[in-house]
């Protein structure tokens, strides 16, 4: 019993000592930030994977903001948001559950009663990650809740979360 605890306190802890919420950059490799893909000369695919603890509105934030960036960079004045997703995953943590049974050994038969539940993950990270697909052009943007002004949104961002 003793192993086990001991264990089980491991556990628990690696599965908090996620740090938190990262700032805005750029991924490297499997790490969190974003990523884009070129599809069109106009049409962007920007992933942004947000750390553990991260609110999923910030993740979303983010992505919004390369998308800005992208389209300044390409000589756009506003993009459309096409398309979007958020994806919520749960990581690390111990998975907790309980049960009891009876039965009998030996040459009597017996009946066999179980219980069991299951407690949920103790210790879980919440990670987010939002992909969007942008159309960008140039002029000005259209009044459209799917529509955003590029510079006006990079102006927004006074610093990180």
């Amino acid at each position: 019993m003793k192993k086990f605890s001991t264990l089980l306190f491991a556990a628990l802890l690696a599965g908090c000592a996620a740090t938190g919420p990262g700032g805005y950059s750029a991924a490297t490799g499997d790490d969190f930030g974003y990523t884009e893909m070129r599809i069109e000369e106009n049409r962007y695919r920007v992933v942004y994977r947000g750390s553990a603890g991260m609110p999923p509105e910030v993740v979303e934030d983010y992505a919004l903001r390369r998308a800005a960036e992208l389209t300044i960079q390409n000589g756009f004045d506003w993009f459309r948001v096409v398309a979007r997703d958020l994806m919520h995953e749960e990581r690390g943590g111990v998975s907790l559950g309980a049960g009891v049974g009876t039965g009998s050994y030996g040459r009597r038969s017996g009946v066999s009663v179980g219980v069991g539940g299951d407690f949920g993950k103790v210790g879980a990270n919440d990670y987010f990650t939002a992909r969007i697909e942008v159309l960008m052009s140039e002029g000005e943007a259209p009044d459209d809740a799917e529509a955003y002004d590029a510079a006006s949104v990079i102006e927004s961002f006074t610093g990180d979360y």
